[in-house]
């Protein structure tokens, strides 16, 4: 095997080893940490050092799309004035494996005479970092990953798997839900996901064909290529959809004896068909286009009229998927 090979497989799986054993400390003091995120009225300030800086910097940009407001400090700028960002109300989230880094050490001080209160994330519940905060939680590995044992490698994947799982616990706890994500992610593709409804690309008016239950196939058929649709929604005298005329309909009569070109729609459309509100999420659409094996679905109003048809191949030029 190349050595390569050997040396990739050897880092996962030490790091690997080390999140598992990470698992295995979540106890109710990591419950306490919950509940008080949970209830802060302020942000959560998240500060670190080198390597740990980074993770800092990811899980604060994770907290604040997740509903939980925060700010990353750079812990040497803080001590050049920007301390002045943390009040009384946020609370400091510290990453440090050793718990003695310089920089964030020199904070404590002031950010007890501030009265900020201090969880630490760190990986040696011994240190100076650790002893002065109001919630530790132990981040600590059996050895790096780098081969020298000094690049921080498992470290700091311990530090980011705690990092996502304080965020998605504190996200469940707050009762985030998909629209509230999509409020903070409008753009790009996980914005149209999450945002985008049936009426924002919906066919409409000669775009979307209705047809009576009485006509005849041909005439169906030459209102829905005008349309350059795929299907036609077929109602009955009230204008309640019954039915829907699509060209798998049409494949299924070809072969039968009947003259099918005079017979009437309702006698060869699929009946009671799935349908689909103006409100709901494209995505959905989506879901049960996918689900159904089906290429098109008619959009009702309240009263089960149609409005518009959606097409699959709408949902893919809206870039859904």
């Amino acid at each position: 095997m190349a050595r390569s090979i050997q040396g990739a497989r050897r880092v996962l799986d030490i790091e690997g080893r080390a999140i598992l054993d990470l698992a295995k400390r979540i106890n109710k003091n990591f419950e306490k940490v919950i509940d008080f995120l949970a209830k802060a009225k302020g942000r959560v300030i998240v500060t670190g050092m080198g390597k740990p800086g980074f993770i800092a910097q990811k899980v604060s940009a994770t907290l604040s799309s997740t509903g939980t407001p925060s700010l990353y400090l750079h812990p040497a700028e803080a001590l050049h004035g920007d301390l002045g960002r943390v009040t009384r109300s946020d609370c400091l989230l510290a990453f440090s494996n050793s718990g003695e880094t310089e920089e964030i050490v020199k904070l404590l001080p002031i950010i007890k005479k501030i009265g900020t209160p201090l969880i630490a994330i760190v990986g040696s519940v011994k240190s100076t970092l650790a002893k002065n905060a109001d919630f530790v939680l132990d981040v600590s590995v059996e050895k790096e990953a780098c081969s020298l044992g000094l690049a921080p490698t498992t470290s700091t994947t311990a530090m980011l798997a705690m990092g996502d799982a304080l965020s998605v616990c504190l996200l469940d706890r707050k009762g985030f839900k998909e629209k509230d994500f999509a409020f903070y992610h409008p753009g790009g593709a996980l914005g149209k996901r999450l945002l985008l409804t049936v009426e924002d690309i919906m066919r409409r008016g000669n775009a979307n064909p209705i047809v009576k239950e009485d006509m005849p196939v041909k005439d169906v058929l030459l209102k829905v290529t005008k349309a350059r649709a795929g299907s036609a929604s077929v109602v009955n005298k009230k204008g309640e959809l019954t039915g829907i005329f699509t060209d798998g309909d049409l494949r299924r009569h070809l072969n039968a004896k009947r003259d099918i070109r005079n017979t009437r729609v309702k006698d060869i459309m699929t009946k009671s068909p799935t349908a689909i509100k103006k409100e709901k999420l494209a995505a959905e659409a989506f879901q049960i286009l996918r689900s159904k094996k089906i290429d098109e679905i008619p959009v009702v109003d309240d009263k089960k009229r149609p409005i518009g048809l959606l097409d699959v191949q709408d949902i893919l030029k809206a870039g859904l998927v």
